[in-house]
């Protein structure tokens, strides 16, 4: 019984403990990661990262810790007092608790002292100091002085009225934590009911309409007062409204179809990034479903603050695809460019942001616009000098098969003859390719797909990025230049002047009809070299023995079509005579059973060659199992050899410890 009893009370302190622990808002979690990273300066201390050249601070999560970089800039570490304590003089850390005070006062304690001073010139003072449960999302002194003069000049002019508004703006009428500011929750203030929006970010970063909590969760006697790093002005129009108003949006406001994307009914989840350009008449004259995936492509699904951003973070778009919104210093960026002209334009419904250039999504793309990128610049050029621009800028449904810029690097190949068998004469998706599938280019070339366990590739060419999906067209890029198959493997060694020897050998040991069949082999071909590597003797011996010889190529031919994108590690290929092959990768280069691969990838219609300059020999395997322990008795080891015979090593240990060797062929 109590046993039971004791079990019961640790399955409720768990569960207790577990919910405690799902509770705890990203705020908490961020401001106890700082606390653990300040332990050791004493009791209550937080760790800080404030960016370089700024007074910028933030409460330090375990990623920007260790990278020591808020929005690209370097950060320098200081240790602070944790929310609601103070030094004591002669002690460490930081043990005292703060008295509590009414908000007025502690306004003054936390950094707030100009929202003190127009609390007093507002005739506020008696209110804050008061009875009552207020909430103050508190201006801090910075954030007055970056209030533009004029917009200041008027509330200071009218301190009655504009001022006394502008402070009860700030303001809440019930006590609210940081744990009670939800993330998309919004709260009636105290002018005229109208609500402040918050929004709580995975980071810990919390923002009230757009304005981050730099010091939150300062508790008085009659409330609790956030600091906030902006002075905030009150929200009454949606974004269609203030779209509608704005003269810098007009282009936005031509064609009702434009405001389609914005009339759907959101709460506060919409990130508008907008362009005025006036490219985007043009596309409004164009399908709509073109157009409504450049306007999807520059609305996020969630509202992104502009302050919310510490570093680079990818976004899902209402188009499906994804932007990196990110910050530079005080700029954000958007795919890393520093183009928003003007942040955090707050509606009741979402934010926006004004940018200097329209996005395109790869929706509405054509193939060139699709292949302008720094990774396949030259493949583009290319592309271009073969005279295939009209087929990249018009309507076909087409696949291209772009080369990153390396793969063309000591290529001597004519290659603007070759780009025509870079462009597929449909519209592909990766997702949907298969193993042995045949594809024709638009040079008339049939090409065969390869799937792999780690790769999926088109001949010698694997897929090395996402697709790019166009309007008409699709984009693969690929690891290497295409080599369209052009004869069969013994076709390929015919054409190689380095495979001459091969080629006797090959009708010598009567497989000639062997490698002009149809069907998948992977030929490991020695060169020349390999065989003149051999001494004259055990050349002659295997030229002269057409059974052997046939059964020493066969060991070179593999099972199947096996590309050099296709190996990884401990790949085993079947070889047409004998147990197996072993490849693997080491610095970029092939090895297969040890021996270097000096060029891979000739491809062939029944097959694909790779050069060796070595001839292939069987690993040799030990009977021995090192995990069974030793064995009493003889040990026998075997030699590998090329011929159908095999050598047997028995070593037997004597009496005296001392090792007999015979050999037995």
């Amino acid at each position: 019984m109590n046993v039971f009893v004791l079990d019961l009370v640790l399955v409720l302190g768990l569960s207790l403990v577990l919910t405690v622990c799902v509770a705890r808002s990203p705020y908490q979690a961020v401001l106890q990661h700082s606390r653990i990273r300040g332990r050791q300066q004493g009791p209550n201390v937080c760790a800080m990262q404030q960016i370089k050249g700024s007074d910028k601070k933030y409460f330090t999560n375990c990623k920007q810790w260790y990278h020591r970089k808020i929005c690209s800039k370097p950060t320098v570490i200081t240790y602070e007092c944790c929310p609601g304590y103070e030094r004591i003089p002669g002690e460490k850390g930081c043990p005292a608790a703060l008295p509590l005070v009414n908000i007025y006062n502690t306004l003054s304690v936390v950094g707030a002292s100009t929202t003190q001073m127009y609390s007093d010139r507002a005739k506020l003072r008696d209110e804050i100091e008061g009875p009552g449960s207020f909430t103050f999302f508190a201006p801090s002194n910075e954030a007055w002085a970056a209030l533009p003069t004029e917009i200041l000049d008027a509330l200071v002019s009218n301190v009655n009225i504009e001022l006394l508004n502008a402070l009860h703006y700030h303001m809440v009428n019930r006590r609210l934590t940081s744990e009670e500011l939800r993330h998309g929750s919004s709260f009636a203030s105290m002018y005229q009911d109208f609500h402040v929006h918050i929004h709580h970010y995975s980071n810990g970063v919390v923002t009230v309409n757009c304005a981050r909590l730099i010091k939150p969760d300062q508790h008085a006697t009659n409330g609790i007062v956030h600091v906030v790093d902006r002075v905030i002005t009150a929200i009454s129009n949606n974004v269609q409204t203030l779209i509608d108003v704005d003269e810098d949006l007009e282009t936005l406001r031509v064609s009702p179809r434009v405001l389609l994307s914005l009339t759907r009914a959101r709460v506060q989840s919409d990130l508008l990034l907008y362009h005025l350009h006036m490219t985007i008449v043009t596309l409004m004259s164009s399908s709509f479903p073109a157009l409504s995936d450049l306007l999807n492509y520059h609305i996020l699904n969630q509202m992104q603050c502009a302050e919310s951003i510490v570093s680079g973070t990818p976004m899902e778009t209402l188009q499906g695809t994804v932007l990196e919104v990110g910050c530079d210093g005080d700029q954000m960026t958007l795919n890393g460019n520093a183009i928003v002209t003007k942040k955090d334009q707050l509606g009741t419904n979402g934010v926006i942001h004004y940018i200097n250039e329209l996005l395109i999504p790869d929706s509405a793309k054509t193939l060139l616009e699709l292949a302008d990128g720094s990774s396949v610049a030259t493949a583009t050029r290319l592309f271009v000098e073969a005279g295939l621009r009209a087929h990249l800028t018009g309507s076909e449904a087409l696949t291209m098969l772009a080369p990153l810029n390396d793969a063309f690097k000591g290529n001597a190949r004519p290659l603007t003859s070759l780009m025509t068998n870079h462009l597929l004469k449909e519209q592909l998706s990766s997702k949907s390719l298969y193993h042995g599938q045949e594809l024709e280019t638009l040079g008339g070339a049939k090409l065969r797909v390869l799937v792999y366990r780690n790769n999926l590739c088109i001949e010698n060419a694997c897929i090395a990025a996402h697709d790019k999906t166009g309007r008409y067209a699709s984009m693969f890029t690929v690891d290497k230049v295409l080599t369209p198959p052009m004869g069969t493997i013994m076709d390929v060694l015919k054409g190689d002047d380095r495979f001459s020897i091969l080629v006797g050998a090959v009708q010598t040991a009567g497989m000639t009809e062997l490698l002009n069949q149809q069907g998948a082999l992977t030929f490991f071909a020695p060169t020349n070299d390999a065989f003149t590597a051999l001494s004259r003797t055990e050349l002659n011996r295997l030229m002269g023995n057409p059974q052997e010889l046939a059964g020493v190529l066969r060991f070179h031919l593999g099972e199947g079509m096996l590309v050099s994108g296709g190996v990884g590690s401990h790949t085993r290929v079947h070889p047409l005579e004998g147990k197996k092959l072993e490849l693997g990768v080491r610095n970029y280069t092939i090895y297969v059973n040890k021996v270097p691969v000096a060029e891979a990838d000739l491809m062939a219609t029944n097959g694909v060659v790779h050069g060796i300059n070595s001839i292939i020999k069987p690993l040799c395997e030990s009977p021995l199992n090192p995990d069974s322990g030793p064995r009493p008795g003889p040990v026998v080891l075997r030699l590998c050899v090329l011929t159908p015979c095999s050598l047997s090593h028995r070593l037997t240990p004597g009496a005296s410890g001392m090792v007999s060797l015979s050999v037995q062929v």
